[in-house]
C-alpha cells in the first residue's frame, strides 16, 4: 500500500511539473497575433487605460504598416510567461507593488532576450495640468533590471526613422527627453554589451513621461478617449503620438539594421507604398 500511495504521489508530481511547462494559451495567441502587451498594475482606470492605448496604436499600425497586432494583453507579472512577446508598455504608479524576484529573473530574462519595456511615468504635464510624480516609483520598480547605460534619444536615433521622421516623441504630454540604451564609446565597447549583440541593437528599454497610453487611447468604436495639448494643436499632437508609437513598434520589431542609410530610404519608399495602396 505505501508503495502504490509513493507511486500515485511520483505521477501527481510529474503531472504538476508537466502542466507547470506548458505555455499559457493566452500567451501563445498573443505571440500568434504579435499582441502588444502592458502590465497590470491593478489600478483599474490605468489598466484600462493601458488597454485602450494599446488597442489604439494597434488599430493605426494595422491601418498603417504591414504590421498588424491582436488584441492587447495584460500580463501579470508575477505569474506570466514574458518569453514568447517582444513589447511590454508598463505604466509606472505610485501604488503598484514590486514584481516577485522570480518576476525579475523572467523580466531580466525578456530584456537579453530581445524584449523591450517602454516605461512611461506619466509625469510629463509641463503644461500644468497636475500629473504624477514617476521618478521615485521608476527607480524602485526599476532597480532590480539589468538595464544597460541610458542617455536622452538624440535627434539621430534610429527611432526618429524608422517608418515616420520624427524630431520628438510626443504623448498626451511633450517636451521631455526619452531615454534609451546610451551608445557605446566605440565599435570595440559594442562588442562587450550583451544587450546590443542580443537585441540586434534594439533597446531593452525606453523610458518616458509623456502618457502615451492616453495619447493613443480608442474606445470601442475608434474614438480617442483622452484630450491631448491644447484646443488649437491637440489633434496635430495626438497624429505625432501615433507616429511616435508606429516608430517604436516598428523599431522593436525590425532591429537596428536601418541605421545603415544605404537602406533606409529603400525601407521608407516600400512601407510608404504599402501604406498608400492600402
Amino acid at each position: 500500500m505505501t508503495r502504490i500511495f509513493l507511486i500515485l504521489a511520483l505521477i501527481l508530481g510529474a503531472a504538476q511539473v508537466w502542466a507547470q511547462e506548458q505555455p499559457d494559451p493566452r500567451l501563445i495567441r498573443a505571440a500568434d497575433d504579435v499582441a502588444l502587451a502592458y502590465v497590470v498594475t491593478g489600478d483599474p482606470e490605468v489598466d484600462e487605460t493601458s488597454e485602450a492605448g494599446l488597442r489604439g496604436i494597434s488599430q493605426v499600425l494595422a491601418a498603417r504598416t504591414t504590421v498588424e497586432p491582436g488584441e492587447p494583453i495584460g500580463l501579470d507579472l508575477d505569474r506570466d510567461d514574458l518569453s514568447l512577446l517582444t513589447f511590454l508598455y508598463w505604466p509606472v504608479t505610485d501604488g503598484q507593488p514590486s514584481p516577485s524576484p522570480q518576476a525579475y529573473v523572467r523580466l531580466n530574462h525578456f530584456l537579453r532576450s530581445g524584449g523591450m519595456i517602454l516605461f512611461d511615468t506619466r509625469d510629463g504635464d509641463i503644461a500644468g495640468l497636475g500629473g504624477p510624480d514617476g521618478a521615485a516609483a521608476l527607480k524602485r520598480l526599476a532597480a532590480p533590471l539589468d538595464i544597460p547605460p541610458l542617455a536622452p534619444v538624440p535627434r539621430d536615433h534610429v527611432l526618429t526613422r524608422t517608418f515616420y521622421l520624427l524630431q520628438d516623441f510626443p504623448g498626451r504630454y511633450q517636451g521631455r527627453d526619452i531615454w534609451a540604451e546610451a551608445p557605446p564609446a566605440d565599435a570595440a565597447a559594442a562588442e562587450g554589451v550583451p544587450f546590443r549583440s542580443l537585441n540586434d541593437g534594439v533597446s531593452p528599454v525606453v523610458i518616458g513621461g509623456n502618457s502615451w497610453a492616453e495619447a493613443w487611447a480608442m474606445d470601442e468604436n475608434g474614438l480617442p478617449m483622452f484630450s491631448v495639448g491644447s484646443s488649437l494643436d491637440g489633434e496635430r499632437q495626438r497624429e505625432m503620438a501615433y507616429r511616435f508609437g508606429v516608430n517604436l513598434i516598428m523599431y522593436v520589431m525590425t532591429g537596428n539594421y536601418k541605421s545603415d542609410q544605404v537602406h533606409v530610404p529603400a525601407l521608407l519608399d516600400r512601407l510608404r507604398q504599402e501604406e498608400a495602396i492600402r
